[in-house]
């Protein structure tokens, strides 16, 4: 956590030194080095949106572009988690459970077995094994009926596909969300050189993906290889990855796609664990809602969202903060919201009006910042962050961001400068976006709302602007230190 958390002693009272985004005076032009880095990437000053506001202690806050509207890209998640954790509670937890309409006998379900998603983010498979291992602990062994998913959950929202290079369809990082998200939808796979045989395995082992090995054998002293994954989808929904390449011995190589759509891809592993624990499923895959009168098997809850935040932010993980944003309208949707994200977005304009921050600026698609159309400015962004350095999970929230030169998104950045451990900032990076944004502490300890967003066609070299604005937030002036509140005369 930030050292500066704690309140300022002065001269024996408790004093809260909180500024205003809109108080004066304020710097209206930008940092000289952080112009002379825009110039050398090559970029106008007005691409930049650049707020710094002092939280707990002087300095002059600066406001340049502060109230154009721009698209934060991944930043975008600091507005959907601290929303979630103020409106869901830091404590909030997501269930998944089983569900019978027949009779347990001697090990057999007589009957179909039901899978209800409530909107985990972070159903993984250790999870569903568990979930699966409760199952075949309160007698289940095998089910004579269908395995029925129930993915109802979420009135999902119909949005436009994203994808910026036009080849990262597969990618794991597109996953849209769903009821019942298994795992992030993500296939491992693992090619290895062993023995002078290339061996191809996935997990987790669905019946239908099918590999088709075409990796060539290499002699080499050195771990060398180029593997490369080439899916094709059969009319039955069957997928062929064929695995082309080159692996030198010893070797091993890795990758995540995906490639099956929500309901197969869960089915599938679901099957495949039971499979394992010995279990079997007679029936078809079904999708249809639990019956009214059915009995509860078994139940997961998820981790709460004080630790589902923080894999939000630090890696920024977009299918989660996506069911993330789902789950907030879900909870509060009304029967006038057309779907879960349009009660999504209602219910956080709303929250921050109680707040008395007015964004006129902000467009929420689907909460994640993986969007064309998602804007905020810099300006509300930073009201918003002040905020947040006052709430009661202001902890959690923090703990939540990337510590500059250690871990998450900022684990390469700003290692070997004083601002390594100084800053805990997400960043967002599309094809026209740079940007950053979070808590950031100056020489003198004080810690700072800043905001940064660039908006540009071609943002290259963005990233050491971003970097260049920490560290001259950091040369501030050096204070006299204040006495000690338990000092004596």
């Amino acid at each position: 956590m930030l050292k500066s958390f704690q309140p300022l002693l002065l001269t024996g009272f408790l004093l809260h030194l909180t500024f205003s985004v809109t108080a004066a005076p304020f710097n209206t032009s930008l940092p000289p080095k952080v112009q002379e880095a825009l110039q050398k990437a090559k970029l106008p000053n007005n691409a930049l949106s650049l707020v710094m506001i002092p939280l707990n202690g002087p300095g002059t806050p600066t406001m340049v572009n502060a109230d154009v509207s721009v698209n934060p890209a991944s930043t975008m998640k600091l507005v959907t988690t601290y929303a979630a954790l103020e409106m869901l509670g830091p404590t909030h937890q997501w269930k998944t459970e089983f569900y019978t309409d027949g009779t347990l006998s001697g090990g057999v379900l007589h009957g179909n077995l039901y899978l209800k998603g409530g909107g985990d983010p972070k159903l993984n498979m250790e999870k569903l094994w568990l979930l699966m291992r409760d199952l075949r602990a309160n007698g289940v062994r095998q089910v004579t009926g269908d395995l029925v998913l129930d993915r109802s959950f979420f009135v999902q929202p119909q949005l436009p596909e994203f994808n910026d290079d036009g080849n990262d369809v597969n990618r794991p990082f597109l996953v849209n969300p769903d009821a019942l998200l298994v795992n992030l939808k993500a296939l491992r796979f693992l090619a290895r050189n062993d023995s002078g045989k290339v061996l191809i395995s996935v997990e987790p082992p669905i019946a239908s993906i099918h590999i088709n090995n075409q990796v060539k054998v290499v002699n080499s002293k050195q771990c060398t290889g180029d593997v490369r994954y080439n899916p094709v989808t059969a009319a039955d929904g069957s997928v062929t990855v064929t695995v082309n390449g080159q692996l030198g011995d010893g070797c091993s190589s890795q990758t995540y796609l995906s490639l099956l759509d929500h309901a197969t891809y869960t089915a599938g592993t679901l099957r495949a664990i039971w499979k394992e624990l010995g279990g079997s499923i007679q029936g078809r895959d079904v999708q249809a809602l639990v019956p009214k009168d059915a009995k509860v098997l078994a139940r997961v809850f998820s981790p709460d969202l004080a630790e589902i935040i923080r894999d939000i932010n630090k890696y920024s993980n977009n299918t989660m903060a996506r069911q993330l944003f789902l789950s907030l309208g879900a909870q509060y949707r009304t029967d006038a919201d057309a779907d879960d994200a349009k009660a999504a977005l209602r219910v956080v304009r709303s929250w921050l009006a109680k707040k008395n921050i007015t964004a006129p600026h902000l467009i929420m698609e689907n909460g994640s910042g993986l969007s064309r159309s998602e804007r905020i400015s810099a300006r509300e962004m930073a009201t918003m962050l002040q905020a947040a350095w006052r709430s009661p999970y202001a902890a959690e929230y923090i703990s939540s961001l990337p510590i500059s030169g250690m871990d998450g998104g900022m684990r390469k950045r700003l290692k070997s400068t004083a601002l390594r451990g100084e800053a805990h900032v997400k960043t967002g990076t599309l094809n026209n976006v740079r940007a950053m944004a979070g808590f950031s502490r100056d020489s003198n300890g004080n810690t700072w709302a800043v905001v940064a967003i660039l908006n540009d066609p071609k943002p290259w070299g963005a990233s050491s602007v971003l970097d260049q604005v920490l560290l001259e937030l950091y040369r501030q002036p050096k204070l006299d230190r204040l006495p000690r509140a338990d000092a004596h005369d």
